[in-house]
């Protein structure tokens, strides 16, 4: 633990490059190439991904935070008085502030994300704001199994905005949630954004957009894998790609060879054929009762749903 100012103390639990050496390397190695999402967010990754949130077309956070701006005193109201507050992940702000704002009996924040930088400097910020909350900024893979610096009273609630949990395979998202679980005692809960299903459309602007953000932030992985990993990707010879599989219910991004070409990562060589495609990610839509089923299946019980208007987006708050 280090104490980056006196509300706010950092802890690093997260291996980054021997991790993702590994994890790449056995990514690429596979007859479906694939790498994990959580690799395009490097600090030009997340500040991309910031900008993406803005855009007209990626209604997701758009949508959350108007629900979370207009459905606050419900929120408060549902989740009670609580002392502990944990995100996975560190990302827009906006949100993470509503809440810190309103939950007016909270004593400890506690924010784990693989970010480093972004993360320490997000909970600076956060923590100039709110000096009468302590922060515990957790750099770690809140997917992997983490020893938490949680204080032992008070009501702990976890918080996990913007859909990511739609980045998660089916069967992961039920280890996630049962993982979860068992971080919470009777009567905590956990307050989560899950996106909807809806029209073909609407889902495959929000993740191609007109300015190209979102494919500067897919391209930025081979970036980050040339910088990090001494490899030779040329970044000009990929494209991304982005559309829905309706058999899955899921809106897949990939990066697309243009040329037959091998890249190399130290020792090891990866052949592409012109179209063969890396898969950078996965983003699951739920319908209400979908998601509601697999919460229940992994210990919790659904508490209270809210949408905003046109029903493109929800916010669900389980307890335990």
């Amino acid at each position: 633990m280090r104490l980056l100012e006196n509300n706010i103390q950092g802890y690093d639990f997260y291996i980054e490059k021997e991790n993702m050496r590994e994890e790449i390397i056995r990514g690429l190695s596979s007859p479906i190439k694939t790498i994990s999402p959580k690799f395009l967010y490097d600090h030009r990754g997340s500040e991309l991904f910031e900008l993406i949130t803005g855009l007209d077309e990626y209604y997701p956070t758009r949508t959350e935070v108007k629900i979370f701006n207009e459905k606050i005193q419900e929120i408060t109201m549902a989740v009670g008085d609580v002392h502990t507050l944990i995100e996975y992940g560190s990302g827009s702000s906006n949100k993470i502030k509503t809440l810190l704002h309103n939950f007016s009996s909270l004593k400890e924040y506690v924010p784990i994300d693989i970010s480093r930088d972004f993360l320490f400097q997000s909970s600076l910020e956060l923590g100039m704001q709110f000096p009468h909350i302590t922060i515990k900024a957790v750099c770690g893979d809140y997917t992997a199994p983490l020893t938490l610096p949680l204080e032992s009273k008070g009501k702990k609630v976890i918080f996990f905005p913007g859909s990511t949990i739609g980045n998660f395979e089916p069967v992961e998202v039920r280890n996630f949630l049962m993982k979860s679980a068992q971080l919470l005692n009777e009567g905590d809960g956990f307050l989560i954004g899950v996106d909807t299903k809806k029209d073909i459309n609407t889902l495959e602007k929000a993740y191609d957009d007109a300015q190209g953000i979102t494919a500067a932030f897919n391209l930025n992985l081979l970036t980050r894998i040339n910088r990090e990993l001494e490899a030779d990707f040329n970044e000009e010879q990929f494209e991304h790609l982005a559309f829905y599989n309706k058999e899955k219910g899921r809106i897949e991004m990939h990066l697309e060879s243009q040329y037959d070409q091998a890249v190399k990562i130290e020792e090891h060589e990866f052949y592409f054929r012109v179209g063969e495609t890396i898969h950078t990610e996965n983003s699951y839509k739920y319908s209400i009762g979908e998601f509601q089923e697999i919460a229940i299946q992994c210990g919790f019980k659904p508490s209270k749903i809210w949408m905003d208007d046109e029903e493109k987006f929800s916010v669900h708050y389980l307890e335990k």
